[in-house]
């Protein structure tokens, strides 16, 4: 999605503060006052030889710019806070909105800016920890990068209405995230995926949201209902991103159904003993043994 560009210093500041939380933009303001007031109120020291005439002119330009540094930059951390405020309330408001609402078409009548912000809230919701992508410039067509157990994850958002999402946008992503050494990534649009795209991205760590899934994995969050991960894949693994072994081959749960990967049992009469696990442990148990020549 197409990123705004950047016209002031200012604007950086107040973006960055906005990806904190909002109480720790209002300790950044009141901090920055603290530094900065002290330091505009200190006494100016005569100029007593010839040679500390340069100093003293220093010491007093970086009193004066604290003088006005003290309201200007803690106005910017209050901004920025504010901003990650509204942008939190907003969040919410649009998981509430899409979850109970029963009209249809509650994705395709948002901007593309609340759908992003919609996307970033539902993996929040399961745990995830999001990073926004506000900066200007090239993002290689990623907009939010996901961190969970140590791992990242990579989310493309495409709210295209009147078209199919297709296959050189999912093998786009899946070649950032070899690059990146993401352990796994998402293509959500709030439309479809053609059947290229689905066939292509069977057997790898990129999961594909459609409008319908998408709905309900906000529901399944609001419920407190967690979806898997993306699981890892070999291309990620001779990244050296991904220490667990993966691979298109894995099983699938024979009870839930999703993707399993090798484990180590650490204790019990099997302890040492590989086997299959499911990657939603511990929501899922499921496990399968390992055969002899795997």
């Amino acid at each position: 999605m197409a990123r705004r560009k950047k016209t002031r210093p200012a604007e950086d500041v107040i973006d960055l503060v906005a990806l904190l939380p909002w109480y720790v933009g209002v300790v950044l303001a009141v901090a920055a006052y603290l530094v900065l007031h002290r330091l505009a109120i200190a006494p100016m020291t005569a100029a007593l030889k010839p040679g500390d005439v340069g100093a003293a002119m220093t010491g007093a330009v970086w009193r004066g710019l604290a003088g006005v540094g003290q309201y200007v930059l803690p106005g910017m951390c209050l901004a920025g806070a504010a901003v990650s405020a509204w942008r939190r309330r907003t969040r919410h408001a649009l998981v509430e909105n899409v979850t109970r609402s029963e009209a249809p078409g509650m994705l395709d009548n948002m901007s593309w800016r609340e759908f992003e912000m919609l996307v970033g809230e539902g993996f929040h919701l399961q745990g995830y920890s999001v990073a926004e992508n506000f900066q200007p410039g090239p993002d290689e067509g990623i907009d939010l990068r996901l961190r969970k157990d140590g791992e990242t994850y990579l989310v493309q958002c495409k709210q295209w209405r009147a078209f199919k999402v297709g296959v050189p946008v999912v093998r786009e992503l899946y070649g950032v995230m070899a690059a990146k050494g993401a352990a796994g990534g998402f293509v959500v649009t709030s439309g479809r995926f053609t059947a290229e795209a689905e066939t292509f991205a069977e057997g790898r760590n990129v999961r594909l949201l459609d409008g319908p899934k998408l709905e309900r994995m906000l529901k399944q969050a609001r419920a407190g209902v967690r979806t898997p991960q993306a699981a890892a894949s070999p291309a990620v693994q001779a990244a050296g991103s991904v220490r667990q072994n993966a691979s298109p081959l894995n099983p699938v749960c024979p009870k839930c159904s999703q993707q399993m990967k090798r484990r180590q049992a650490t204790k019990g009469a099997r302890a040492g003993q590989d086997f299959w696990g499911c990657v939603t442990y511990p929501q899922c148990r499921g496990t399968r043994a390992v055969e002899a020549n795997a």
